[in-house]
């Protein structure tokens, strides 16, 4: 291996109505508290269970926003884009960027005790289906004897 991490980054725009919790995450970031070293952008960093992101489904731990109602994010502290979020009303147009890790070059020799991926019932079930004809026919063939 390499060592390189490759990512897949997209962006999407997510569209949420206020719920009684507000939009239903919290967010880390800014250019007084950077989450990332060197970027100074807004991120998730927590998904309240049941509310308006979780119920949407895609908004995801880790996302970067980009914008807020046509808003952008960058440069701004910390507090200025709790501000934003707290006042964009109730319906809410986010601009996410999405980054997914990508997996890169074969897949490694698993080692001693990882899973192969196939499940172990898929393995058991068919040879205790076996072991239990055979030991029927065996049964049956000694009684003919």
């Amino acid at each position: 291996m390499n060592g390189r991490v490759d990512y897949l980054i997209t962006e999407e725009e997510i569209n949420l109505t206020r719920g009684p919790s507000g939009l239903g995450f919290n967010i880390v970031g800014g250019t007084d508290q950077q989450y990332v070293s060197n970027d100074s952008g807004i991120y998730v960093s927590r998904i309240k269970e049941n509310g308006a992101a979780a119920l949407d489904g895609r908004l995801q731990e880790g996302d970067k926003i980009l914008s807020v109602n046509g808003q952008d994010l960058k440069n701004l502290l910390h507090q200025d884009a709790v501000d934003l979020f707290r006042n964009a009303g109730y319906a809410v147009s986010l601009r996410v960027q999405h980054r997914l890790q990508v997996q890169n070059g074969p897949l490694a020799h698993r080692g001693e005790g990882e899973p192969s991926g196939i499940p172990m019932a898929v393995v058991l079930v068919p040879v205790f289906a076996l072991t239990m004809v055979a030991a029927w026919a065996f049964m049956r063939y000694r009684q003919q004897l």
